[in-house]
């Protein structure tokens, strides 16, 4: 993925779900507002699940033009023709993910909220990195937060995108823009009451705002 000179809207499965009901929520949302990848993350699943979830989900993807990658199985995305792979939790193989994926395959990792680590993995020959949580999850007791200023220093020192993800709703979007490249939503999207439709489009308003000045 390249930067750009506004904020898009990255898109990150759940980590359980159906594939053929999913489908149609994955469909209405694509159909709602540009949207510039997806992320597919089924946690325990075999592979023959992910293989499935995969045929069903990548022409919905392909046919909208929207890439879509996988989180950590780099070479079941090289089997499956997938456009790349994030790695979320699995080591980084950076160098063994882009000799089986190719030159145009897209490949990040998510970084936390360090600096070290995004710089390190960028001059391994990720294509982008993630910081995140951007807003505390329920389960975060002790951790640190990416703020706005973390992705200003990047945009700053560093040419590759950068993605902020964890916790994205539209306005923290609308907060982020002018500093991430990319802004990756889950819950915001597949849990709105008024279905994943509204959600896109109240992501593209908040985007469309901006901060918000004081």
């Amino acid at each position: 993925m390249a930067a750009h000179t506004t904020t898009q809207l990255y898109l990150t499965t759940p980590f359980m779900f159906e594939p053929r009901r999913f489908a149609d929520d994955l469909s209405a949302a694509l159909d709602a507002g540009p949207v510039a990848c997806v992320r597919l993350r089924l946690r325990g699943a075999s592979e023959d699940e992910l293989k499935f979830a995969i045929e069903t989900l990548r022409p919905i993807c392909h046919s909208r033009e929207v890439a879509l990658i996988i989180a950590d199985y780099y070479k079941l995305a090289a089997q499956t023709g997938l456009d790349g792979v994030h790695f979320e939790e699995a080591a980084p193989d950076i160098e063994e993910a882009r000799k089986a994926l190719g030159p145009d395959a897209s490949i990040g990792a998510s970084c936390g909220t360090s600096r070290h680590r995004g710089m390190s993995l960028g001059e391994r020959g990720t294509d982008y990195v993630s910081f995140g949580p951007v807003r505390a999850p329920a389960n975060l007791h002790n951790g640190e937060l990416a703020t706005r200023s973390l992705f200003e220093w990047w945009q700053a020192m560093i040419e590759i995108p950068v993605v902020a993800e964890g916790g994205i709703t539209p306005d923290v979007a609308a907060e982020l823009v002018g500093a991430a490249d990319f802004v990756a939503s889950c819950r915001a999207v597949w849990q709105h009451p008024e279905g994943p439709a509204q959600a896109i489009r109240a992501f593209h308003e908040a985007i469309e705002r901006g901060p918000i000045a004081a």
